[in-house]
């Protein structure tokens, strides 16, 4: 994979959940987030912090064992669809949580463990791989952005500059 677009330190679970906060605020309809990292890097902390900035009333926890989560933002009735592909044995099963419909939804798709689902996914998504670093703290993540497509190239500048 080539150099990241944006690489940031984050230095406890706190941070990591309003990186992803100030993330969910640029969030539009059909954009797709993948997140990637091992078992325990953050992903779903991240996550939850996207759903708190993009404006669920609900909680964001993991959907490792039913796949989806539907997250409502009561402002405007969208939906926030929150994937975990751990367990997906095989594409087919994307068929029964209808995947179909989340992809031609009204809100923005979180996927934990992306690369389980290969060519399903668009080819314009933002790529986020969530990885812890310091033995000595492990609260630090290390949280590495590319952004494939136009769409994400935008939502990735304009979220650099809310950080600053």
């Amino acid at each position: 994979m080539p150099q990241p677009a944006l690489q940031i330190i984050s230095p406890n679970a706190q941070s990591t959940r309003q990186l992803g906060q100030q993330l969910g605020q640029l969030l539009l309809p059909g954009d797709v987030v993948c997140l990637v990292g091992g078992l325990g890097a953050g992903k779903t902390t991240f996550a939850a912090g996207i759903g708190q900035g993009w404006g669920s009333t609900s909680r964001l926890t993991s959907p490792t064992y039913t796949l989806v989560h539907e997250h409502r933002r009561p402002a405007d009735s969208q939906t926030l669809y929150h994937m975990d592909a751990y367990r997906l044995e095989t594409a087919d099963a994307l068929e029964s949580v209808g995947f179909g419909d989340i992809w031609a939804g009204n809100g923005p798709i979180l996927i934990e463990w992306p690369e389980r689902l290969g060519d399903m996914l668009p080819s314009e998504r933002l790529w986020i791989e969530i990885e812890a670093e310091s033995e000595l703290d492990e609260s630090q993540r290390t949280l590495r952005f590319w952004a494939q497509g136009h769409r994400f190239e935008h939502l990735l500048a304009d979220f650099e500059a809310v950080g600053k």
